[in-house]
């Protein structure tokens, strides 16, 4: 039998998201009206070697309440252990993510140059827009240069959601 990547439904304010756990981890959240259908479930399912079973997990249970706190605005960081699912430099790119402050953004460009790879903008974004733990994983806080909002996996009207929270305690 596959390994197991248990699964719960969770509806936010600006959109449905897809909770997922492997083992003692959570692997998965991610928008279910999203921008490139299927891509990030194959991804895990193939590199983790998984099904997704729809049954709550404990991981999935506490990311549900701790997105709630979040919703409600009593709650700014996430306390969740992560799995991230992916190449080497996606990994990098989605661990920076963590270190961008509540309420902050920084820039494609920002980003690679604190990567250190001030030319490889368009593989962050793209990097980005393969997060499979959105809001945990905060790409919703990177923006143009231009200061534009631009793609989002979860829409451009659940990125302005997200800021907006964020922005007005």
């Amino acid at each position: 039998m596959k390994n197991r990547i248990y699964i719960q439904r969770y509806q936010a304010p600006c959109g449905g998201l897809l909770l997922g756990s492997f083992g003692d981890r959570l692997c998965l959240c991610n928008w279910t009206e999203e921008k490139h259908p299927g891509r990030v479930d194959r991804r895990l399912q193939s590199l983790l070697d998984a099904g997704y079973v729809e049954e709550p997990s404990d991981v999935t249970q506490e990311a549900a309440r701790q997105l709630d706190e979040y919703f409600s605005r009593c709650r700014r960081a996430f306390d969740m252990p992560l799995l991230f699912v992916g190449t080497d430099f996606q990994k990098k790119v989605w661990e920076r993510l963590m270190e961008i402050p509540y309420g902050q953004t920084v820039s494609y460009g920002g980003m690679a140059a604190g990567l250190g790879v001030p030319e490889s903008v368009r593989a962050v974004a793209n990097a980005n827009g393969a997060n499979a733990i959105s809001i945990f994983a905060p790409c919703h806080r990177v923006i143009g240069s231009d200061r534009s909002l631009t793609g989002y996996g979860g829409g451009l009207e659940a990125k302005q959601f997200l800021l907006s929270l964020e922005r007005n305690p």
